[in-house]
């Protein structure tokens, strides 16, 4: 703390600052001497001949430490801005004002008249013009260090010599123009800017920074490229609209010019390396960039707030959406100071639980507000990666960060990690994902998807969580795979939970908030086709397409990310008009992206062979292989029984649907849950395909439709009365997954 205090009251230099004091002593005592001469036609006579004689010197030096005081000696000249010149006209203004009291008050000259002497003032025109010459001459210099520092002069008149490679750039704007400083001052990157393309009508013809906007890139690109005849494109517009980087793709490729683009401030932030040249952090255009829908951003940390001082239990950690989750719930966590309770406001804490303002943990540390992320992963190697991540390369808290190896499928070891724990937030992200993999092997794809993600929601409802967010898929809907319907009867399931342990309970009982967040293929993540398009182009292909009619919904792994943070703030019937059903208690709340149009598969395939510099057909073929069992030429976002409903967050929709019967779905699970146990596999898709047929009955009168309740009770009117679960609430329960010895 000593050291931080004397280096903040010591003279703001540093070691290169000697030279730069000299010169600008000089400059500002030259620019004293010349307003003398230029305010008096033949230059100063008598007593104004002494004042500048005896004041220069104060001028030189006083104005020297007024500058150094104003931290105009911190930076290079070389990297001169608008703050350090700033800067200067502030000292500049100083100096004048001092200079001029100094003068009044100190009388350094004197002249004797009528018995008394007068002291020799500063003229008014001398005063004005030292402040316009000092300031000219100042920052003057620095514009020209810093011009000749990036060789712009040469750079304007030299043309493209040989070795170097010219550039054009996309985008006249900031980033256009830290791309355009960075080529200017790096001079090892071989490369000279040839133009600006901008779609501002504005910037048409004018000159930024020394180089001229040559046109749009709707009507002007074909024209330029032939013209200007680019090595390189530089998309220097972060947050270009996937449609105008497809256009700029499209035009380059069919030219062999490669197109490379610049980083969003997310990726910047997220680059651990933070050592490289700012250019080289420019990256090839990918897939991503030209799908053309506009990204769905969100301000996260706004959205995330109601997560500061909970304790959050990510499950699946280690997976592509799980670590994803981690990373921002990690940001979130760091960037909110806790509430005062560890649980949402207006919220008791479940008995037993943490009361707010600090929790224990195992160790004896102690957590403040109580503000917690727990890793929880069957794998070990992509739990320890996630753990070294947070910790090392984003310096989260040791003690606000467990890592916890379990897996989800086992009672009695999730009981006891609630239990020691105590999560008030559950994100359920482990499932298995691939399509293919799990279609031959469907027992385990439902006893991993189905009945575990049963057991996790049960286990946090008995314990007292205040929101469960279920990480689902489009594949859910009208399942036709062992993937789908997996994660179909993962919604049921955390129906049941809703059912049982819902925020309404009555008895002063808080219950649980459950929620399920529907998207479609994660770019970049394992089970996506991105990764596997790559593999073939990099092997020479062929890329197989399974149906060239095929379409699919596609988002990014922040996107998916940002959803399901977003959809755990929403509270029951947010936003929903209110015509519509009210979710009742018992009733899941499903949330959907508004993803956009689907994107056809093989437009996919095609974009992903020109974005590596082939061409499709020519260089790389593009095989249609057939359709797998079970796979549908269209995702669906909503099942035919469920209403589609805006919500208060953009882009967000509702799925409402009616709830299910409890004892229908426990029913329902107790035969799933024997199947599994006996590993009848035929057995247990029909059995999924009957129940998904039998909830698909088309709605009478427009409602939604319900399967046939045991009870006999109005399915509208939610769960049953809690007096008849009390036995299995307060009593040991039944185990949620058979094993063998059970």
């Amino acid at each position: 703390m000593m050291r931080r205090r004397i280096r903040s009251v010591a003279l703001p230099l540093h070691r290169h600052s000697l030279p730069q004091l000299a010169v600008d002593g000089v400059l500002v005592a030259l620019a004293y001497y010349m307003a003398f001469q230029l305010r008096f036609d033949n230059g100063p006579h008598g007593p104004y001949v002494h004042l500048r004689e005896r004041t220069i010197w104060w001028v030189a030096v006083g104005g020297v430490a007024v500058l150094a005081l104003s931290r105009v000696y911190q930076r290079s000249w070389s990297y001169s801005g608008q703050r350090d010149y700033e800067a200067i006209l502030r000292g500049v203004i100083v100096t004048t004002l001092l200079l001029v009291v100094a003068v009044a008050v100190v009388r350094p000259v004197q002249i004797p008249s009528h018995h008394r002497t007068v002291a020799v003032g500063l003229p008014n025109g001398v005063v004005v013009l030292f402040f316009l010459l000092a300031l000219v001459a100042l920052v003057g210099v620095r514009v020209l260090v810093r011009t000749i520092y990036e060789r712009r002069p040469l750079a304007a008149l030299g043309g493209v010599r040989e070795g170097q490679r010219s550039v054009l750039i996309v985008g006249a704007g900031d980033g256009g123009r830290l791309v355009l400083r960075e080529i200017a001052r790096n001079r090892e990157l071989g490369l000279v800017p040839v133009g600006f393309l901008d779609d501002d009508p504005r910037k048409r013809g004018l000159r930024i920074d020394g180089v001229r906007v040559r046109g749009d890139t709707q009507r002007d690109l074909p024209r330029i490229l032939e013209e200007a005849e680019p090595d390189e494109v530089v998309i220097a517009i972060p947050s270009a609209p996937g449609s105008m980087r497809a256009r700029v793709v499209r035009e380059c490729r069919a030219r062999s010019i490669p197109v490379r683009t610049l980083p969003t401030v997310f990726e910047l932030l997220q680059d651990s390396g933070g050592g490289g040249v700012f250019y080289n952090q420019v990256r090839e255009v990918q897939v991503e960039d030209v799908l053309g829908r506009e990204p769905v951003l969100m301000e996260l940390d706004r959205v995330g707030a109601y997560l500061a001082g909970e304790t959050v239990l990510v499950t699946g950690a280690g997976g592509s959406i799980g670590s994803e989750l981690c990373r921002q719930i990690a940001r979130v966590l760091s960037a909110h100071p806790p509430p005062a309770a560890g649980r949402p406001s207006g919220e008791a804490p479940p008995e037993g639980g943490p009361t707010g303002g600090g929790r224990s943990v195992p160790g004896g540390r102690s957590v403040p507000g109580g503000g917690q992320l727990i890793l929880l992963d069957h794998a070990e190697d992509n739990l320890f990666e996630i753990q070294r991540e947070l910790l090392e390369d984003r310096h989260v808290q040791p003690a606000a960060l467990v890592a916890v190896l379990a897996d989800c499928k086992e009672e009695e070891r999730m009981r006891e990690v609630f239990s020691e724990y105590a999560p008030t937030v559950v994100f359920h992200a482990a499932a298995y994902k691939h399509v293919g993999l799990m279609e031959g092997n469907p027992v385990e794809a439902v006893r991993n998807n189905a009945l575990a993600t049963r057991l996790v929601a049960h286990v946090a409802g008995e314990s007292g969580v205040g929101r469960f967010v279920l990480v689902s898929t489009d594949k859910a809907v009208a399942p036709a795979t062992v993937m789908g319907a997996s994660k179909a009867l993962a919604e049921f399931a955390l129906e049941a939970a809703a059912a049982r342990f819902a925020r309404a309970a009555g008895g002063g009982r808080v219950g649980t908030s459950y929620k399920a967040v529907r998207f479609g293929n994660v770019l970049g993540s394992s089970g996506s086709v991105v990764p596997i398009f790559r593999r073939q182009i990099a092997r020479g292909g062929p890329v197989t397409v399974t149906d060239e009619r095929m379409t699919r919904y596609f988002m990014t792994i922040p996107e998916a990310v940002q959803l399901i943070i977003r959809a755990g703030s929403l509270d029951a019937g947010d936003g929903v008009p209110a015509h519509h059903l009210t979710p009742a208690r018992g009733a899941v709340e499903v949330f959907v992206l508004d993803m956009g149009d689907p994107v056809r598969i093989v437009e996919l395939a095609r974009a992903m062979i020109e974005l590596s510099g082939l061409d499709p057909e020519r260089d790389i073929d593009i095989e249609i292989v057939g359709r797998r069992p079970g796979e549908k030429l269209h995702e669906e976002l909503f099942n035919d029984y469920e209403r589609r409903c805006a919500t208060a967050a953009e882009k967000i929709l509702l799925a409402e649907r009616a709830p299910l019967g409890v004892e229908a779905v426990e029913a329902m699970f107790a035969e799933i849950n024997l199947l599994v146990l006996e590993g009848d596999a035929a057995g247990l898709a029909a059995k999924v395909a009957e129940l998904s047929a039998a909830r698909a009955v088309p709605a009478e009168a427009g409602a939604p439709p319900l399967p046939p309740d045991p009870r006999g009770a109005d399915p509208h009117a939610g769960a049953p009365d809690t007096h008849e679960h009390e036995a299995s609430g307060d009593s040991a329960p039944a185990p949620l997954i058979h094993s063998q010895s059970s």
